[in-house]
């Protein structure tokens, strides 16, 4: 590979900001010359920012309902009244006194300790997301800043812009969508691989973000986009919102 061609192959990684020292000068005084490459690192950039927002973790929805409904257990302090000379207790009321302290001290312990098992559960939840949310990322950067990473764009029918992008190298493509309407009630949307004609399931869309394509596209030609009951089908119910043709160099 000469070294202009080696060049072309890091506008991926100029995107998600991996260049340092001597190779960045050199690639971002290429990118001021080569048009081909300031396009392309323009879509990784934009494909970049989908990622992020696509492996975003929200805090889980069910730690506030639970707090408050842990305070509504908890004994609340006495309103405060100006002290009083003390009464002498009687034998009885400081042992009735001293079995309230004790329940109370009971109540909120199990209270407490309810509430950090909760905590512990939701923090394990949010940590095994996170992981797989990683990995995502990784699977998702590694197919995107590959060296033979083409990608395709197109607007669906209803004006979402969506892109493919395929490497050979790694045997994966990567679906992109900005735009996508919410589905009807009951409908998912749904990718396919078309092996010239033959429509293969390639995973489910919920939402606008990046999406590691499901299934094998050495030998497909083009990517097709359905709107289908929610689960998927099998094969294709609806007229494909659109229809992406693959680079052939990419799946050879």
């Amino acid at each position: 590979m000469t070294h202009d061609e080696h060049l072309h192959t890091l506008t991926g990684a100029y995107a998600l900001d991996a260049l340092t020292g001597k190779e960045l000068h050199t690639f971002t005084t290429h990118l001021a010359q080569c048009e081909a490459c300031a396009q392309e690192t323009r879509e990784f950039t934009a494909t970049a920012a989908l990622l992020a927002a696509a492996t975003a973790l929200p805090a889980p929805a069910p730690m506030r309902q639970a707090v408050l409904q842990a305070i509504e257990t908890l004994p609340q302090l006495p309103p405060h009244i100006p002290p009083t000379p003390p009464a002498r207790l009687t034998a009885t009321l400081r042992r009735k006194a001293g079995a309230f302290a004790v329940a109370a001290c009971v109540a909120a312990t199990a209270v407490f300790a309810s509430l950090a098992a909760y905590q512990h559960q939701q923090a394990e939840q949010a940590r095994t997301q996170a992981r797989q949310s990683t990995r995502q990322a990784q699977q998702l950067a590694a197919v995107i800043t590959a060296p033979d990473a083409r990608t395709v764009h197109g607007h669906t029918t209803t004006g979402a812009d969506t892109a493919v992008t395929t490497s050979a190298q790694h045997n994966q493509a990567v679906f992109t969508s900005s735009g996508l309407p919410t589905p009807p009630t009951g409908k998912t949307y749904q990718l396919w691989f078309d092996d010239h004609g033959t429509k293969h399931p390639a995973g489910l869309v919920h939402h606008d973000g990046a999406l590691l394509m499901q299934g094998n596209p050495h030998n497909a030609h083009s990517v097709g986009l359905t709107l289908e009951p929610t689960g998927g089908s099998p094969q294709p119910t609806t007229t494909p919102l659109i229809h992406l043709t693959l680079p052939t160099q990419t799946i050879s």
